[in-house]
């Protein structure tokens, strides 16, 4: 099944939508033109710990680079990268746009996090009955803004925190100019590596370039252990890796301690940026 999209249609534009999304386009490349990268965190599933390995690996960059690092939680109704990176708000609202948070290691941070109040889930205005057919456009028209409206200022590199899918991925490739690429994260089992699959795959077809892969909760590791004990039977880290012929960027085993997470990951990620 094929449809028109919307400049398939010749009649006129009483509507001034056409100009509305290219004056936007134009406000994010103007956004976005000092920031060096762009590079989505991704996975197939939740509960994979997409949102702390992207913390952990923006602290690690932090620390690596002059211009410093941004961090946008693009999980708009789970936002939790915030608490994460120490950023609190209320946020700064100039004549020219909006100012970020700032978090530990001077890393900026925008989030829904700041606009919710405590508790409170996401909602959008409009009858409820008809919710389902416009929540996704209002969704895309949020990050449009939180891209189009922050004073992201010079960043080194830029991560977005997706939620869980190939949507929100495929929808911001074509909205961020130069987007950089896309780093997935899974856990070991063959669940998470058929669903993060998915989530590469439609990626790729979307044009985005995929970095490489990160597998979560790899095993535990604790102080006095032996050895790193097994969480979950599987490979899927290193078979999503060959599938893909991308990078197997690390293998993470949870740690109570939580320490020295993301100096490897930072490692693997600037070669793969080289």
């Amino acid at each position: 099944m094929s449809f028109r999209t919307y400049f398939d249609v010749p009649d006129a534009d009483r509507s001034g939508l056409g100009s509305q999304i290219a004056e936007q386009r134009r406000r994010v490349a103007e956004r976005l033109a000092k920031v060096r990268r762009v590079v989505l965190v991704m996975s197939g599933k939740g509960g994979v710990g997409k949102s702390f390995l992207t913390a952990a690996l923006a602290r690690a960059m932090a620390g690596q680079t002059r211009s410093g690092v941004g961090v946008l939680d693009a999980d708009l109704r789970s936002p939790t990268v915030a608490r994460l990176l120490g950023a609190s708000g209320p946020l700064s609202v100039l004549d020219d746009g909006v100012r970020p948070a700032v978090g530990v290691d001077g890393i900026k941070v925008m989030s829904t996090e700041f606009l919710l109040a405590e508790g409170r889930p996401l909602e959008w205005r409009g009858p409820a009955e008809e919710r389902f057919v416009w929540r996704g456009s209002l969704e895309v028209g949020t990050l449009r803004e939180f891209l189009s409206d922050v004073l992201w200022g010079e960043v080194d590199v830029l991560f977005i925190d997706l939620p869980p899918g190939a949507d929100g991925a495929v929808e911001l490739g074509g909205l961020i100019p130069n987007l950089t690429g896309a780093v997935a994260v899974t856990i070991p089992s063959e669940e998470s590596r058929r669903s993060v699959s998915r989530t590469l795959r439609a990626a790729r077809e979307a044009g985005i370039r995929l970095l490489g892969v990160i597998e979560n909760l790899s095993g535990y590791r604790c102080e006095g252990c032996a050895a790193t004990q097994p969480l979950f039977p599987g490979n899927a880290g290193a078979q999503l890796a060959e599938e893909f012929k991308v990078a197997l960027l690390g293998r993470v085993p949870f740690s109570p301690e939580g320490n020295g997470v993301g100096d490897g990951l930072r490692d693997a990620f600037m070669k793969v940026l080289a």
